[in-house]
């Protein structure tokens, strides 16, 4: 069983089944995983990397907000300059 820690350095139990190809000198190669963990792990990878986007934004957050409709009316103009 490998330990794969989060940002929070809370280890994240994931069981994985390897099988290594080797090349002809013996080295590691390629790695076969059964396809649910293979799964299991793109989605914990997705999972942390939803977490670091989340860090990075409340980081650089400086607290300006813009009121919903004057953002959709941008969004508005913006569609609109793009069709003329």
């Amino acid at each position: 069983m490998n330990k794969i820690y989060n940002p929070l350095n809370k280890p994240i139990m994931i069981s994985v089944h390897p099988q290594y190809i080797k090349d002809n000198n013996g080295k590691k190669s390629f790695v076969i995983l059964p396809a649910k963990e293979f799964d299991t792990l793109l989605q914990n990878m997705e999972e942390l990397d939803d977490i670091r986007l989340y860090d990075q934004a409340k980081k650089e957050d400086d607290g300006q907000r813009i009121p919903m409709e004057e953002a959709f009316r941008m969004i508005e103009a913006k569609r609109n300059s793009k069709r003329q």
